[in-house]
């Protein structure tokens, strides 16, 4: 049997809570998807710092990744 619950499923559970309750429950989300993306951001940077490490990538001024963006 299948844990997970399709989208529509959780829109209907969650139209069946108290005010109170699906507040929380935005609440615990809200927290919840900020941990997530800071996870990956530090992901992304313990990446970016190894590739530096490596020597996969050299620093690099603002004005001259706008040249090369633009070029």
């Amino acid at each position: 049997m299948e844990n997970t619950m399709i989208f529509s499923e959780v829109l209907e559970s969650a139209d069946k809570l108290s005010l109170d309750e699906q507040e929380t429950l935005i609440e615990v989300l809200h927290r919840r998807l900020i941990e997530h993306r800071r996870a990956e951001l530090a992901k992304e940077i313990q990446n970016a710092q190894q590739e530096y490490q490596e020597g996969r990538c050299q620093p690099a001024t603002p004005s001259e990744l706008m040249k090369e963006i633009l070029s």
